[in-house]
């Protein structure tokens, strides 16, 4: 194989290295089991909940979606269907702070008495502000039925359940990372530049090859 075509080849796989590698953010996600003390209209009541969070992208966001296990209180009387509406929060850390407000869909078949609430999965949007790690673990949890509101409390010291490496909008730094000062730019940035142009990237580098390729044999003729 001549040079030019050895050359073109290491080039279109490096872009498209760089293409993977930035098309898929470092995730981290893990079952957390979440101990909910929980204010009820017939007193004080825990339990505790497997909650899984899950982040996927959209458009410059995130759609978060938590999902609970096992239910993590009860009613001492019927729940109708569509009687019961749960919400919830999640907490940012890491990069970023603050919450996220997650809901669901109310109760699409009545729940019988004292049988542990089943909470359907909440969703809701993130926008990262910042760029970096940001952590997202369960917060405050809010049962509304029949007139009454039932809030549960996370207990302390509580592991995130999810952790993702976001970009902000605009490409803005979390400056704390970098004691306040403007990113470095040079050739190395350039190519990572390139590399989140995605597919157009990729047709740009076969584009290379070919004329990189025709250019060999020019030259060889």
């Amino acid at each position: 194989m001549s040079y030019p075509k050895r050359t073109a080849l290491a080039l279109a796989s490096a872009l498209a290295g760089s293409v993977v590698l930035l098309a898929a953010p470092a995730a981290h996600a893990t079952v957390v089991d979440v101990d909910y003390q929980c204010k009820t209209p017939i007193g004080d009541k825990s339990a505790v909940s497997p909650i899984d969070i899950k982040g996927v992208k959209s458009g410059n966001g995130y759609t978060l979606t938590m999902s609970f296990q096992k239910g993590v209180s009860s009613s001492p009387v019927e729940l109708g269907k569509g009687a019961m509406k749960p919400s919830a929060v999640i907490r940012l850390g890491g990069a970023e702070s603050g919450q996220v407000q997650v809901s669901g869909p109310a109760n699409a078949a009545a729940i019988p008495a004292n049988t542990p609430i089943k909470i359907s999965d909440l969703t809701g949007t993130y926008t990262p502000k910042k760029s970096g790690k940001v952590s997202f673990t369960a917060g405050v949890l809010t049962i509304k039925a029949l007139g009454t509101t039932t809030t549960c409390t996370p207990g302390n010291s509580l592991k995130p359940s999810l952790e993702l490496d976001v970009t902000a909008a605009g490409g803005a730094q979390n400056t704390s990372d970098n004691g306040g000062q403007l990113p470095k730019t040079g050739p190395l940035d350039s190519a990572m530049a390139f590399g989140t142009l995605g597919g157009t990237v990729l047709l740009t580098g076969a584009a290379g090859v070919l004329w990189l390729t025709r250019r060999g044999q020019r030259a060889i003729g």
